[in-house]
């Protein structure tokens, strides 16, 4: 070998030799660089136990807004995907609900009726969307969706009228589906002394009677009266206290406060002092009265006299808000079967890919569901508690964030924090509709929140277990598990499983140490992951299940969902920026047989 050969032979060697070393501590670098995170856990005993719809989906009443886009929920691609979700509430309600009528056409020809396809014994084989009319209606309503952003951005609010044809779709959706539905019914529709008028109400509430459609009911979107009163706003005014000690009104209600003042012309009120979207207010009292009347008419039809009905779904506590819960309470406790507030972790027009990762964001879930639940505790102890409406961010989401991988950190930290605060039920907003915050995408395509979804469905029982993680320097923040017992409706696992659930908020890897009680236990492992890696996958809107790409196979089938091998004995490893579900089969949690 030549002087040359051997010094190219030489220098080949070491640079290999050294990229090997350096390779090597490059790996065993990420193979240390992580959090450990031990964990106390108690099988013996049930914390609490949620409804088994704990984890249920809505519908916006803005896709009632123009009647036509009611048939997507025809698509058998959408029937496949709600079908999975199962079982689980549908409610159908919003904003747009409190302005919403019922104008049916065909309300004196009992003919129509009976020759109509909805009451078909095979309807949900025989309506089904064809493909090209499903392909325009999804072009139509993207353009719609601006229509309907532009009227929250500005709070104005079209009347809306719907028929038959509408409440048809929708119950024969849910039927279809195997999905239990909750509509929301108007509570914007007063008289003149300020009550609910209830007729419009009562029409619908008998059409559907007449087609014996199984359904729960709620009556208004709480937080389209949620500012405080007009005599609340008012006694800050010197002049109308003057004025209500002169003329003796001091029992008044909203509508009366606005005559008063109107007839005096004395005060200098600006136009929006006592006016949000709507123009009505409704304090507490008066709206527990309304559901009142709302429960006495149930209990004189046949079909819903037992039936479900939920409120007030007001926003979450604040001030006047908590006042609005108090005086609901008070009034209209014994007509409702659950209390309903909704929740929302941010303002999606002023939020940031920080505060989804943020566990102080998390926590504040907690802070709002003590709040609600002392006042409840206070006034009708024992009530059962709903989140009536949630999501990651209000105002329609957050864009470019709250349908993306990162919105499943704040989605299931909500899921297993919110059932161990015994919440019974959350609903989801939304499955399709307006905003950014849905589980299925304008093109019918399922996005992260809904295999994460999926997964809590078919794996997570409604036993919530105690569960604490520490790492050395104590309580963990970044990691956060959650144990519930495994779903016992799978025939996969035996009696006595355990799923513990968690989410790693930090970019390096987590290593969980589970206890010896269980550390014997083999299982499955279920891992979720952006598509893409680092911080630029949570933006992506696909997601890895064990690193397959999931996406259904075609539009009435979904891919198998199937975890790995979980050995006994091994250390629990959840990679940054991630969320995974274990399954473990030989836990023989005594709370769980």
């Amino acid at each position: 070998m030549s002087g040359i050969s051997i010094l190219a032979f030489v220098m080949i060697s070491i640079l290999s030799y050294g990229y090997y070393v350096v390779a090597s501590v490059e790996s065993a670098r990420d193979e240390w660089n992580f959090e450990s995170v031990n964990l106390n856990v108690d099988l013996s005993r049930v914390l609490t136990k949620v409804n088994e719809r704990f984890l249920s989906v809505a519908i916006d009443a803005s896709l009632v807004a123009e009647e036509k886009f009611m048939y997507l929920l025809t698509s058998p691609k959408l029937r496949t995907l709600a079908k999975a979700l199962t079982p689980a509430f549908l409610r159908f309600g919003g904003t747009r609900q409190d302005f919403m009528t019922f104008n049916p056409t065909f309300l004196h020809s009992n003919e129509n009726h009976k020759n109509s396809v909805f009451d078909a014994d095979d309807i949900c084989e025989r309506l089904e969307l064809p493909p090209l009319l499903e392909k325009r209606l999804k072009q139509e309503w993207t353009l719609q969706e601006i229509l309907l952003d532009k009227e929250d951005l500005q709070r104005k609010y079209r009347s809306v009228k719907f028929t038959e044809c509408a409440v048809d779709l929708l119950y024969s959706f849910t039927n279809c589906s195997g999905l239990d539905l909750i509509f929301g019914l108007n509570e914007l529709l007063r008289t003149s002394r300020n009550s609910w008028d209830s007729s419009n109400a009562r029409t619908l509430l008998q059409y559907c009677e007449s087609k014996q459609y199984s359904m729960s009911w709620e009556l208004g979107n709480g937080n389209n009266f949620e500012a405080p009163s007009i005599y609340s706003v008012l006694l800050t005014k010197p002049s109308f206290i003057m004025l209500m000690t002169e003329t003796g009104n001091s029992q008044l209600n909203d509508v009366g406060i606005v005559r008063l003042v109107e007839q005096k012309s004395c005060l200098p009120l600006e136009p929006n002092s006592y006016e949000k979207k709507a123009g009505i207010r409704v304090d507490g009292y008066q709206l527990g009265q309304d559901f009142v009347q709302l429960r006495k008419i149930l209990q004189e039809s046949k079909l819903y006299h037992n039936t479900g009905l939920y409120g007030p779904d007001i926003s979450q506590p604040r001030d006047h808000r908590r006042d609005l819960l108090e005086g609901f309470l008070e009034s209209g406790a014994e007509a409702i079967d659950a209390c309903t507030w909704h929740h929302y972790y941010v303002n999606g027009r002023e939020t940031s890919l920080e505060d989804f990762l943020d566990p102080e964001v998390l926590n504040t879930l907690a802070l709002k569901t003590h709040e609600v639940m002392e006042t409840i505790e206070l006034t009708s102890p024992g009530k059962k508690v709903w989140l009536g409406e949630t999501s990651s961010a209000y105002g329609g989401g957050a864009k470019g964030l709250s349908d993306t991988f990162v919105a499943g950190f704040m989605w299931l930290d909500k899921l297993g924090l919110g059932a161990k605060l015994g919440l019974d039920v959350l609903i989801r907003q939304v499955l399709i509709g307006s905003g950014t915050y849905h589980l299925v995408d304008e093109n019918l395509d399922p996005l992260p929140d809904y295999w994460l979804s999926v997964l809590y469905k078919r794996l997570v029982g409604p036993e919530v277990l105690s569960i604490e993680a520490f790492s050395i320097l104590g309580k963990t923040k970044r990691v956060r598990v959650y144990l519930h017992c495994t779903n016992k409706k799978s025939t996969s696992y035996k009696s006595g499983a355990v799923t513990l659930f968690a989410l790693n908020l930090s970019k390096g890897p987590a290593r969980i140490s589970v206890p010896v009680t269980i550390s014997n236990s083999t299982g499955e492992a279920f891992v979720l992951q952006s598509e893409q890696p680092g911080e630029e996958g949570l933006y992506s809107k696909s997601v890895k299940l064990n690193g397959e790409v999931l996406k259904m196979v075609d539009e009435r089938t979904l891919p198998s969902l199937q975890g790995t091998p979980l050995p006994a004995g091994e250390h629990l490893r959840l990679p940054g920026y991630s969320f995974a579900f274990y399954v473990l089969s030989e836990a023989q949690a005594l709370a769980c047989r």
